[in-house]
Formats: structure tokens, sequence, C-alpha cells
């Protein structure tokens, strides 16, 4: 976890500061703005220029203070027509009040008693449809940089009164905001507690997005696979609080992170619970060959061609020789060119352009592979396999999985180099025991698998139908862990019928 070193030239605000002090540091800013009122109400406004919405100071609080005559910062409360109103002498507070956009009122200037009015520009994008987890049936909304259009989003779906907001300020400079929201009775407070206090412990000048808590609160950091599942869908949200877990929210991002989670909830779209069982089981299965297809696909091709010529059919090793008789590179070296091909494409049409970066990776790969092939650089079997191979790996629902993906095939190919198919698995062997010791807020991350739990498999590999799903999943520990009573449902059923 990164830490703020807790020196003397790194605290932030100072120490002992008074209201007059604040106010010195802030004017040397052009757009703080310090305006004496003197008229029926005579009194001090602060202000930045830039953060205040002028609607508010100017239609709801100088009318307040120039029609009536007040004298104390209690009778402009109860007449400013704005929630939120609060008065208090916290240096402090001043300090961190005026950043979020609130405006200052103080009877005479530099008095160490104010009120705060807040009255911030509340500009931010409209809620759109998902980008990244994009489904053809079900929502079509996704979470924006608004902290509280995203939890209006989520309670609009979620019409509980046990479903719980707590809000923090991280990061020693930024003060972002974090809400964790949980269906109080149904998450563990074990899981709350081991949240809240993670999130209480980060010592960082700095939090503009979910990911920098990702990385902070992980169990293990220095881990390639994600441990909090990120999303931008507040229907997958609401699944995953119902489920008993604990989801958290930044303010400016439009990402939510939830947890505890497992390896299996990574190849689960929000498409397979809007299709027929049948389909969505067919679709996962489908998605989990692909993932281990794009991993294993081309460090068996160098193991076999390198160490096993034996394993191939006579009549398929034809092909392949004849396809490589005159390729001057072994056949690590010539995955690895095209494999860094095939990253740089993606890069590159990730960094452009969204119609300029489709046309780059086009007609990219099939100059560069044709000429490759052409020049005698790659032979056309390999070329194959590895285009295969980056297609499987887009079919994982979740970008940060398919970013873990991408990695991994690299320590396959320098295994499989060394020791040919003993290698490959030798490497596997490490990824599984790395995964079965990986914990996700405490709980195990290759759960259903291991700790193997049959009651959790029933939306693991394969999704079976809602009526057989009556308990929610163990890896959560849930206050309360059924659903529905599944006789009664099937009773009732048998009756309509």
């Amino acid at each position: 976890m990164w830490k703020w070193k807790k020196d003397k030239g790194n605290e932030f605000p100072k120490q002992n500061e008074t209201v007059k002090d604040v106010t010195k540091s802030l004017e040397q800013s052009k757009d703080f703005m310090v305006y004496p009122l003197d008229g029926k109400t005579k009194c001090v406004l602060s202000y930045f220029e830039t953060m205040v919405e002028p609607k508010v100071l100017n239609q709801l609080i100088l009318p307040a203070l120039k029609q009536n005559a007040l004298q104390s910062l209690e009778e402009m409360k109860d007449v400013i027509p704005v929630e939120g109103l609060a008065i208090t002498d916290d240096a402090n507070l001043y300090r961190q009040r005026m950043m979020q956009g609130h405006v200052i009122i103080q009877m005479k200037e530099y008095d160490k008693k104010f009120l705060t009015i807040p009255a911030v520009i509340a500009e931010h994008r409209k809620v759109s449809i998902p980008e990244v987890e994009f489904s053809v049936v079900g929502p079509k909304e996704a979470f924006v940089e608004s902290l509280d259009t995203n939890i209006n989003l989520v309670r609009k779906r979620l019409t509980l009164p046990q479903l719980t907001v707590k809000e923090l300020n991280i990061g020693k400079m930024t003060k972002t905001r974090v809400a964790v929201l949980y269906v109080d009775g149904v998450a563990n407070k074990e899981n709350i507690n081991t949240v809240m206090q993670r999130l209480n412990d980060i010592e960082y000048d700095q939090i503009n997005d979910s990911s920098y808590i990702t990385q902070m609160i992980a169990d293990n950091s220095n881990s390639p696979f994600p441990q909090l599942l990120d999303t931008e869908r507040p229907d997958r949200v609401t699944g995953s609080l119902v489920e008993g877990k604990v989801v958290i929210i930044v303010d400016g991002s439009p990402h939510a992170l939830s947890c505890p989670t497992t390896i299996v909830e990574f190849f689960s779209a929000s498409d397979d619970y809007f299709l027929p069982w049948h389909l969505a089981s067919g679709f996962r299965l489908i998605r989990l060959f692909a993932v281990i297809f794009s991993v294993i696909s081309t460090p068996v091709y160098v193991a076999i061609l390198t160490y096993h010529h034996e394993m191939i059919p006579q009549d398929l090793l034809a092909t392949i020789v004849s396809s490589r008789a005159d390729i001057p590179f072994p056949p690590i070296l010539e995955v690895i060119i095209l494999e860094l091909t095939i990253e740089l494409l993606r890069e590159a049409g990730a960094r452009l352009p969204t119609k300029v970066g489709q046309t780059i990776g086009i007609v990219g790969g099939i100059v560069i592979g044709t000429a490759a092939v052409e020049a005698g650089l790659t032979s056309n079997v390999l070329l194959i396999i590895v285009a295969l191979g980056a297609l499987a790996s887009f079919t994982t629902p979740v970008y940060q999985i398919g970013n873990t993906i991408r990695l991994l095939r690299f320590p396959f190919l320098i295994g499989a180099q060394m020791w040919g198919l003993v290698g490959v698995s030798i490497v596997m062997a490490f990824f599984i025991a790395h995964l079965i010791k990986l914990k996700s807020i405490g709980r195990p991350f290759f759960s259903p698998i291991y700790p193997l739990r049959f009651h959790d498999l029933k939306d693991a590999f394969i999704r079976l139908p809602f009526n057989k799903q009556s308990m929610r999943p163990i890896q959560t520990r849930p206050v309360d862990s059924a659903r529905f009573n599944q006789k009664r449902a099937n009773e009732k059923r048998d009756v309509d019928e």
C-alpha cells in the first residue's frame, strides 16, 4: 500500500491554522473572491468564482441577504433557502468547505465563526450506454463521474431501506468522496469492516479514480489478477449487493468496485442473466474455452515444434514443415515477433480516435500479417494460431482480466521454450497455486473451485435456472443466505399451472 510520508514538509494542510491564515493563502488564487456586502445586512462573502453556481449565489443567497436586515449568522441560516447550511469555527473545515464549492459568510472579515452554504456547480456527463460492458439485451445505463448520480442509479434499482451508504474522504490533497454500499442484514459485517478499515488506512495524496482504490486495498498488490471486480453497470452492482457483497463507488470515476469476488465472476457477462440458462451456459463455456486457448495456444505450438515433433500427425507435419521451410528463426522468436506485433496493433488502436483505431487494427493486421508471411519471417500456420489467440482474448467480458490474459501467455512461452510441455505444465501449476493462495478482501479468490463448494457451482462454469438458485453464494458469507423459499416457489408454480 502506498504511504504518505509523515514528515514536516508533507503535512497538508498545516497544523494550527486560523481562518485568517487560510484566507490569506487562498487570496493568492485569482478566482478566489471576497465580497463585502453593505446594505440591510452587513457581512463578508468568500468563495471560489470558478466553483460556485451563479444561480445559487445571485438568485438565492444575495437576495435573501439584501432584502432582510440580518444581525447574526443564525438569522441568515434561517432565511437563506438552501439546504445543508452549517455554522462552525473550525479553520480546517473552512478550507475544506471552500474547496468543495461552498460560499462562506462571516459577519466581519477574518471572523473565526462562519456560515457555510453549498453552492457547487453540478456539471457532469449525462447517463449513457455502457461502452466496455455493452450488452445486446438488458439495461442500457452506465455509471458516470458523479457520485450522487451513481448512487441514484443503484437506489432506483434496489429500493430497500436496508441499502446503506457510508461516505469517506480519501486523499491528503484531493479529499475524494468515496461511498461504500451494502445491504444491511445481508452483507457480512466482517466484509464491511475489512473494506472500511482498508479504506481508512489509505495514506496517499490523490485518488483520481477507482483503479487507485483497487491497487491500494487489494490483498496482494503484486498479483497480476484483479481482486476486486470493476464494473460500469448499475444492474451488475445491484446483483452484487443482493448477493451480500460490498460495493465501492469513487467520485469522479464511472466504474464501481465489487468485493469479495472470485475468478469465475470475471468470465460472467451481464447477458448471461438476460438469456435462457441453456444459451447462457453455452456462451459462458465458449468464453472459458477461448480464454484457455488464448493463453496456451502459442506456448503449445512452441513446445511441440521444439521438443515433441512426434505428437504431430504426419499429414499435418508435412504442412507445418513446408510452411516453415524458409523461416530463418526458431519457433520461439517467430512467436514473440507476432505476439509483439499484435500488442503494438492493440495499443495503437486503443490510443487513436475510434474510427481511425478500427481502421489501423484491421488494415494493419492484414498488411503486416501478409507481408510477414511473404517475407519469410513467419509461417502462415503460426499466423492463424496467433490471430485466433488474439481474437479469443477479446471474449472476456471484464476489461481488467483481459489485460491479465494478455500478460500470462509470455511466462508460458518461456516455460515452453525451456522445457517443452513440461515447462507449460510447471507454469500452469505455479499460477494455479497462486490462485489458490490469493484472497479477495480475506475471502478465497479461487472459490468455488478451491475450496470446492458444490452449491456455488450453480452459477460458475454454467448458470442453472433461477429457480435452482435459492441460496446466496457461500463465498460472501451472507448473514441471510436464503434468496427465496424454493419449496414454496415450486408449489405456487404447480398451482398456477
